[in-house]
């Protein structure tokens, strides 16, 4: 309007344009105020209408995401989760001054499966290592196993090929001493002293009934029990026994200690998998990992820095068995190099035939003066009926074993025991850094990514 006067305003065209509107172009003021601070004011006006407008756009809040987690976690039953957020009064450490998702129940089931989360993570982790020593205790069980078989399947072989008018009684000999190796190398407590020196006490009977002082009939039971106590006094195998002593001591005992440490190894695996938490743990795991999902945030991860304080701390016990792993791998290598060389325990046992072969041909070459011996001892020979059986011990049994262990895979059993050393020297720093790798490769989120800092989710 101008000059005082009234006058009627013309509505405004409708043409396309900015929220549909165009300037009247009838009015002086309009004109003055010229087109661009016109379309400013429309502009204004349309943004005041837009933040005046119900917020139809977002849905209402809900727990439905929360729900759906915890339902395929099968934390519990679902009636017990709320369906929209509620007043936290009652929760004790997924605490917030906003609504939450969660019930004091929850919490509660929360934090089991935070316990539980954390060993399932500290089980997958050391999977592999527990693997690694697992398998190879098994196959080195295995492969001694084999040797002993082999090696009592040698010097069984020795007599029904040598000394066949005694194999059958020798043999009974043989496998009563094999089962003495296989006994000690697998923890039993017996001496292998005892073991070696009870083997040429049983077998000096039936060599001088058989090669020293054969007969048309048996010595008696009387006159072989005098000759087997006799034995260690007579000498008749020289020193052949001794040696015997000496490399079985210095091959099985290392071989028996390896599989212990393997062993040992295993239970000390199984116990840091399965550790009991303390409160303040579970509680720390329970903010850590499942009091987002209260505030709706189901997918959040914790933050790095977070993750290893909490972890760190849960960790603190397992991380003093770090100094103790590391000598124990380092004792390890050791021991393995103590079985290699001449008293290799592979060496040993299937050379043992060897030293049996040594000492029966020494006690034939000094029959006549071990005969003297042993009348002034036990007196002439007191004979019976002649029961030797002939040979019957089946050399065919273990071929598939004499062929995997031919002489030119001799040294299998110590490339395995070096290939193990190398692959277990990868896990010296494992339990140092235990926590580092949970985090790292399982628990927190990767760098960039937006994450939980034990309030709210930060970047």
């Amino acid at each position: 309007a101008g000059g005082g006067s009234r006058r009627a305003v013309p509505a405004p065209r409708r043409r396309s344009g900015r929220l549909g509107l165009a300037p009247c172009g009838s009015c002086r003021r309009c004109r003055a105020m010229g087109g661009k601070s016109l379309r400013l004011a429309v502009w204004t006006v349309g943004v005041l209408l837009l933040a005046a407008a119900p917020e139809g756009a977002e849905p209402p809040p809900s727990c439905e995401a929360v729900r759906k987690v915890f339902q395929l976690r099968r934390l519990g039953p679902l009636g017990g989760v709320p369906e929209s957020p509620r007043a936290g009064d009652d929760l004790q450490v997924c605490t917030s001054k906003n609504p939450t998702c969660c019930t004091k129940k929850m919490e509660e089931r929360y934090q089991t499966a935070a316990k539980q989360d954390m060993q399932q993570v500290l089980q997958t982790s050391s999977a592999t290592l527990k693997f690694l020593i697992s398998h190879n205790a098994a196959a080195f069980q295995e492969t001694f196993e084999m040797l002993i078989r082999l090696a009592e399947n040698y010097t069984s072989t020795l007599f029904c090929n040598a000394y066949r008018n005694m194999a059958a009684e020798a043999t009974a000999r043989v496998q009563e001493f094999f089962t003495d190796v296989g006994l000690f190398l697998f923890g039993t407590d017996i001496s292998t002293e005892e073991s070696v020196n009870r083997f040429f006490d049983t077998l000096f009977p039936v060599v001088y009934n058989h090669v020293i002082n054969p007969g048309v009939t048996d010595i008696s039971l009387e006159y072989a029990e005098c000759l087997r106590v006799a034995r260690r006094d007579i000498r008749p195998f020289g020193n052949i026994p001794k040696k015997a002593v000496g490399q079985m001591g210095r091959s099985l005992l290392p071989s028996r200690t390896f599989l212990q440490a393997l062993n040992l190894g295993i239970e000390v695996i199984n116990t840091t998998d399965h550790l009991r938490f303390s409160k303040e743990c579970s509680r720390a795991l329970l903010r850590m990992q499942y009091c987002p999902h209260c505030q709706g945030l189901t997918l959040s991860k914790p933050c790095m820095g977070y993750c290893l304080n909490i972890v760190r701390g849960c960790l603190a016990d397992v991380a003093e068995v770090d100094l103790h792993w590391q000598g124990y791998i380092q004792a390890l290598e050791e021991l393995s190099s103590a079985m290699s060389g001449a008293y290799d325990i592979e060496h040993v046992l299937l050379n043992f035939h060897s030293l049996v072969n040594d000492a029966l041909v020494q006690a034939r070459t000094n029959g006549p003066e071990l005969s003297e011996q042993v009348n002034k001892i036990c007196g002439p020979p007191v004979r019976k009926p002649k029961q030797s059986p002939n040979c019957s011990f089946d050399q065919n049994k273990d071929n598939q074993g004499l062929k995997m262990f031919s002489r030119d895979s001799e040294e299998t059993l110590a490339n395995r025991r070096k290939e193990f050393i190398s692959h277990l020297r990868l896990y010296r720093a494992f339990y140092g850094g235990l926590a580092d790798q949970l985090c790292g490769n399982e628990l927190a989120a990767a760098d960039g990514v937006p994450c939980w800092n034990g309030e709210d989710v930060v970047r």
